[in-house]
């Protein structure tokens, strides 16, 4: 009996646990406070926003820590370059006053550039580098692809294909890494955080 009402109490408390937040990725939560801070200082502070509005952009901050994922276990995080660069930003961070540790955001913008720059670093790898250095594979993509290209050649058209291109990769990069990793999104926060029309 005793088992079983400690069962009960963990499972109660790892759904008020989740109730917390707005998703998890690998059971690695993202907390509503996390994902609004994102939310609201890349639409010029707005919350007064739909359900649908808040899930797209859910969706796209999850994909965006998936990359870091993926850049962490590639092992960019322990990359001397990022290191160094992680370093300076810090010291950089922290002769501001107004960014002092002191800020609750401090943290939350701390942690924004250090994922960020591992998204960039690993997107160099999957998407961009096989871009510029794979003209074989672009001529490939256009090939497979011509009826969206007509009448224009290859020559003529080539940044829009290499933009299709690395859309692409950037597609094929997150279905894979969807399919790896365990996403969970808590709709009814992501409700209770939008302001339904």
């Amino acid at each position: 009996m005793r088992k079983v009402y400690c069962a009960i109490i963990l499972c109660l408390f790892l759904e008020a646990t989740f109730a917390q937040n707005v998703a998890s990725i690998n059971g690695k939560p993202i907390s509503n406070k996390e994902f609004i801070w994102f939310y609201k200082k890349n639409h010029l502070g707005h919350t007064n926003v739909a359900y649908k509005d808040l899930e797209a952009y859910l969706n796209q901050y999850i994909n965006f820590k998936l990359k870091v994922l993926d850049a962490r276990e590639m092992g960019l995080d322990r990359d001397t370059a990022y290191l160094t660069e992680i370093k300076n930003y810090q010291a950089a961070l922290d002769a501001q006053k107004k960014t002092a540790k002191n800020n609750p955001a401090y943290d939350m913008i701390r942690n924004e550039y250090r994922e960020a720059a591992l998204m960039f670093n690993a997107s160099e790898i999957k998407i961009w580098n096989k871009v510029q250095n794979d003209e074989a594979q672009l001529r490939l993509f256009y090939d497979k692809n011509k009826s969206s290209y007509l009448p224009g050649s290859f020559e003529a058209l080539k940044g829009k294909v290499i933009a299709d291109y690395q859309d692409s990769l950037e597609k094929d990069w997150i279905a894979a890494l969807r399919k790896k990793y365990t996403v969970k999104i808590n709709q009814t926060e992501v409700k209770k955080l939008a302001k339904l029309d």
